[in-house]
Parts: C-alpha cells; sequence; structure tokens
C-alpha cells in the first residue's frame, strides 16, 4: 500500500512533503509553473516505502495511505500511478 495525494494538494504544492521523503518518491508534475492552477505533487507508488513521513507534515492534509483515501478522491490513487508511468 502507497500514500496519496490527493485534491487539496491542487494549486497549493507545499513541498514539506518532499523534503520528509526519505525515498524521494514525491515529485512535482512537469510542464507546470510555479503556482500555476491545476499543479500538484505525486506520490510514486511503486517507490513509496508506506513509512507515513509525509502525512502528518502535509499543511492541507491531502495525503492519505491508499485504503483510507475519501471516497470522492479515489481518483487520485489512479491520477498519482499515470504521473509516473510517463
Amino acid at each position: 500500500m502507497a500514500y496519496v495525494i490527493c485534491e487539496p494538494c491542487v494549486g497549493v504544492c507545499d513541498r514539506a512533503c518532499v523534503e520528509e521523503c526519505p525515498v524521494d518518491c514525491i515529485q512535482p508534475r512537469d510542464g507546470y509553473p510555479e503556482g500555476k492552477e491545476g499543479k500538484q505533487l505525486y506520490i510514486d507508488p511503486d517507490t513509496c516505502i508506506d513509512c507515513g513521513a509525509c502525512e502528518p507534515v502535509c499543511p492541507v492534509t491531502a495525503i492519505f495511505p491508499e485504503a483510507d483515501v475519501p471516497e470522492e478522491w479515489q481518483k487520485y490513487i489512479e491520477i498519482n500511478a499515470q504521473h509516473f508511468q510517463k
């Protein structure tokens, strides 16, 4: 099980989670300049070690264990995974 970054991150992209990640599995989306609407951070599900270090430092509560992603944000599980399939 990996962690997933959901909708509250869109347009915010606070990078506190990037600094806390011990395996560097959190990446910004390519092609979006700083502050642009639609930009968010992503967690690589194949690299994430499920340590949970990112979750408590997220200022907008956008990070969830995959099993706990709220129903309205389930699409972000696939969105995170697809970002790394490029």
